[in-house]
């Protein structure tokens, strides 16, 4: 029996990834480079392009994840990071009049943390943070069981708040590595994956300031779990027990008693969490018998 298919798009700054999702399954996939720097009408039309490679008559909505303020109710996105033409677009009316199906658009951070929900290590919990730390620090909040995004989509932007000189964003990201330390995140696994003593020194003053983030986030919402994404979570290992020591001296030692800390495991979850905004939105499971064509 054939199901019914979500189409998730991960809309990045230089790169848009579109893939039909079925049951807990990308089924198709489709990427391409997108005009960064080209005119808004430009690289409308190459999403566009993109999206209809994917899309069958299988689709029944469309769930967009993109790096930038979003008016989830109008789904009007708002200075797309890297796409300098794209200002103010009202990115739901476009696809909904070309597709004719349902479009949900929300930032990337709060993608992260739905896909987490329905397609991976939250699905147990009902109160989950997704941290993404790669080149910048984002958030998603899951509370209640259900997407807590604030009235301007600006929940959970823990990466902003002033930490020591600067704010987390800039010691609990990979600009920690690159301009304290003058190297990338990626050279650093390498050389911490041969033990190399400088390279652990580093990931441990890393794992410092992530556990004082992460208390920040528990003292802010209190989460059940907190799952980690983003290339820097790659190197946990190397940094979690600085993590943890950081949270031993934590005032509520309950609170961390009782928190879980995971790492996602999910290759495609950009793509899943758009996906997943469908689900979320329409208040339905993503194996719901509803998916079941008849």
């Amino acid at each position: 029996m054939k199901k019914k298919s979500v189409i998730g798009v991960d809309l990045g700054g230089t790169n848009i990834r579109v893939g039909r999702v079925v049951d807990y399954n990308i089924e198709d996939l489709a990427s391409q480079k997108i005009s960064s720097n080209g005119t808004e009408k430009k690289v409308i039309e190459e999403v566009l392009d993109v999206i209809a490679k994917v899309v069958d008559d299988t689709s029944i909505g469309i769930g967009i994840g993109v790096p930038s303020l979003v008016d989830v109710e109008n789904g009007v996105i708002y200075d797309v990071q890297n796409i300098p033409s794209w200002k103010e677009v009202k990115l739901k009316e476009i696809l909904e009049n070309r597709f004719q199906l349902p479009v949900y658009i929300n930032n990337d951070a709060n993608c992260f943390v739905v896909g987490e929900k329905y397609f991976g290590k939250g699905k147990n919990y009902e109160n989950i943070v997704g941290l993404i730390s790669g080149t910048g620090l984002g958030a998603g909040v899951y509370f209640d069981n259900k997407l807590f995004a604030g009235p301007n989509c600006g929940a959970g932007e823990f990466g902003l708040i002033k930490y020591k000189e600067q704010n987390y964003e800039y010691y609990c990201s990979g600009q920690f590595f690159e301009k304290e330390y003058h190297i990338s995140g990626y050279e650093l696994f390498k050389l911490a994956q041969n033990a190399d003593p400088k390279s652990l020194a580093i990931f441990r003053e890393y794992g410092h300031h992530l556990g004082n983030a992460i208390a920040t986030i528990v003292l802010s919402v209190d989460p059940e779990v907190i799952i980690l994404g983003g290339s820097v979570s790659k190197a946990f290992d190397f940094f979690k027990d600085a993590l943890y020591d950081v949270l031993k001296s934590f005032p509520y030692p309950n609170s961390i008693r009782n928190l879980k800390i995971e790492v996602s495991n999910l290759s495609q979850i950009a793509i899943l969490g758009a996906a997943a905004l469908y689900f979320e939105y329409r208040g339905i499971a993503a194996s719901s018998k509803d998916l079941e064509i008849t």
